[in-house]
């Protein structure tokens, strides 16, 4: 485990972002850092398809929108 440095202004998003997230500071932190990397990795993959991606491997099964 190290210590990463961050800007005051970065941190206090964090923090306000965290809240409602219901997660603490660092990981709120930790997710934007992994969300970014997976999506430079996969540039032609959405936000959403990210998210879907990884809710995937961690099987979990998300309810289908009825249509409308």
């Amino acid at each position: 485990m190290g210590i990463v440095k961050i800007a005051d202004d970065l941190h206090e998003e964090a923090r306000r972002a965290s809240a409602p997230m219901c997660r603490s500071i660092n990981a709120q932190a930790e997710y934007w850092m992994k969300i970014g990397m997976l999506a430079e990795a996969n540039p032609t993959l959405s936000f959403n398809d990210i998210v879907r991606q990884q809710y995937a491997a961690a099987h979990v099964e998300l309810a289908q929108r009825a249509a409308a």
